[in-house]
């Protein structure tokens, strides 16, 4: 079930030769867009941890994606912070702060990855190590859902 929504993720992410770009996500620091990219996400990764306080970063969000529709015209930006006590607090702050802003979040992944990954992990890099399982699982989804 987890590989299906990485698979969605992956294309709603996906860079765009022509120069376009399909829906950012956003994490938390590094590592998550490191545990990201080794699973396939291509896109552009936006990072809450870059020395900016977060009302600036909800600034920069809203300017750069509030009037962005995806190529798929779902949400336009998915949130994947980590599904712990903090990372929970921080979801909700940006989900709660953007949709206000009417910025439409995307939030399908972390809710599978809270029910799937619960004994495993409780964070986007708790994931690295099962990624040797999860490439192939995500790859053949994506092949059935294009």
């Amino acid at each position: 079930m987890a590989a299906k929504n990485f698979a969605l993720a992956i294309i709603r992410n996906k860079f765009e030769l022509d120069g376009g770009y399909n829906c950012p996500i956003v994490v938390e620091g590094l590592k998550d867009e490191k545990t990201l990219r080794i699973l396939g996400f291509t896109g552009i990764i936006e990072k809450i941890n870059r020395g900016w306080n977060q009302s600036k970063l909800v600034a920069y969000l809203h300017k750069t994606y509030s009037s962005f529709i995806p190529l798929d015209n779902g949400p336009a930006i998915i949130l994947l912070m980590d599904w712990d006590r903090t990372g929970g607090k921080i979801q909700k702050f940006f989900r709660d702060q953007l949709m206000s802003l009417d910025v439409p979040i995307d939030e399908d992944l972390r809710d599978i990855l809270i029910k799937t990954m619960k004994p495993e992990g409780k964070t986007v890099e708790s994931i690295r190590p099962y990624s040797d399982i999860l490439i192939p699982l995500i790859e053949d989804n994506i092949k059935q859902i294009i």
